[in-house]
């Protein structure tokens, strides 16, 4: 794994918005930024990153099974009592995943170790996908990277069988929904709605703020359409606290994420991963703030908020002083304190985070986050990567 500095294209940025990638500067900042790329050996991807990601999306599935059983789990994760048959239905009835991205510490020299999941509302999808593939294609073509390099990337062909496999046992009407105003969102609801549509599904959008009760308990669009499922960038623990979150369960609507998301979105599964498989090799030591254990940690770790987006409310400490945070609303309901890790990327003032992409629980992509801070933020910019040949 390197970093090597590049000469961006002259016109990068008519390039990307030729491919409809609006947010590509954030705030007068730029998000994307290809200034800059990471180049793996195929060995690194398949065996430090990609073999990872599959063992630990087999860890979280097992977490799930212990979760569901014990009451005293769904307590510490802070999930509301109220919606624990909820979710355990989801999980019987085999209710089927989208797309989630583990985040991961790594230098170049294995083993990876995971930070955190983003397994309900995860974002920066369709830069991974579309927008970075363009670039490596251009990339070759202009000599700026080796010809016959490649890149972990399969998400768009992946999306869009795994939306195919939505339509059995027979054809049905798929909502897309997110917060209005944002134009990261929407930009990934939009991506994720194409592939819908290329998968032969009818799929319509609709704004969070415009979905409705019908008086038969089911949701509707604002034309009053039924929603029967819904794909929704909306996080699950904020659902579950909604004035409409007493009507999820009699809704009839297949949601996706699918409520069992909850329990893996959540920061507590780092604590429970490491309970249950403490010393495995692609996890951090972890557990709840407050537990005697933390006193076994390094002098150098992270605190993190249960519910938490974009590095909101994380603290990076070494014991009692504060090195790094980012403030944010999170925390009310909990805290976990992870150890640092020793093997993030760092080169040229940058650090990096890398996000392993699953579709259909099955790996397939790969995004890299850099920023000055140890800590990745929503500001964090996306750099391209490839696979040398």
């Amino acid at each position: 794994m390197r970093r090597l500095a590049l000469p961006p294209r002259p016109d990068w940025t008519a390039q990307v918005e030729r491919l409809g990638f609006a947010f590509h500067t954030i705030e007068g900042e730029t998000y994307w930024d290809e200034s800059a790329a990471y180049a793996f050996t195929l060995d690194q991807i398949e065996r430090d990153i990609e073999a990872p990601t599959e063992t630990i999306e087999e860890l979280c599935f097992a977490f799930i099974e212990k979760a569901l059983g014990d009451e005293e789990i769904l307590t510490r994760l802070a999930i509301p009592a109220a919606y624990w048959d909820y979710i355990r239905g989801s999980w019987q009835r085999g209710e089927r995943n989208l797309y989630g991205r583990l985040d991961l510490a790594y230098d170049g020299n294995g083993p990876a170790k995971l930070l955190e999941y983003n397994a309900d509302t995860p974002t920066a999808l369709f830069e991974s996908s579309v927008v970075q593939w363009d670039w490596l294609e251009q990339a070759m073509a202009r000599g700026a990277i080796p010809a016959g390099s490649d890149q972990f990337n399969s998400l768009h062909e992946r999306l869009i069988a795994a939306f195919g496999g939505l339509r059995t046992p027979s054809p049905y009407r798929l909502h897309l929904t997110c917060v209005a105003g944002s134009a990261e969102d929407k930009g990934t609801v939009d991506y994720l709605m194409d592939c819908a549509v290329q998968a032969g599904l009818d799929a319509r959008f609709t704004y969070v703020e415009e979905i409705g009760l019908l008086t038969d308990g089911r949701f509707c669009d604002g034309a009053n359409q039924p929603i029967e499922t819904l794909f929704k960038l909306y996080p699950w623990e904020w659902l579950f606290r909604e004035r409409y979150g007493a009507a999820l369960a009699g809704s009839r609507c297949q949601f996706i994420e699918p409520p069992w998301k909850a329990l893996l979105s959540n920061k507590g599964l780092l604590a429970c991963l490491w309970e249950m498989e403490p010393g495995h090799p692609n996890l951090l030591p972890a557990f709840f703030e407050g537990d005697p254990r933390c006193a076994t940690l390094s002098a150098r770790r992270v605190r993190k908020p249960l519910y938490s987006r974009e590095g909101a409310n994380v603290t990076l400490m070494e014991r009692d002083r504060v090195l790094d945070s980012d403030d944010g609303p999170y925390g009310a309901e909990g805290y976990v304190v992870q150890d640092a890790a020793t093997n993030l990327f760092s080169a040229a003032g940058n650090y990096a985070v890398l996000g392993s992409w699953l579709v259909a629980s099955q790996p397939c992509g790969l995004c890299v986050r850099e920023d000055v801070s140890p800590i990745t933020k929503n500001s964090s910019r996306f750099v391209p990567h490839f696979i040398m040949p």
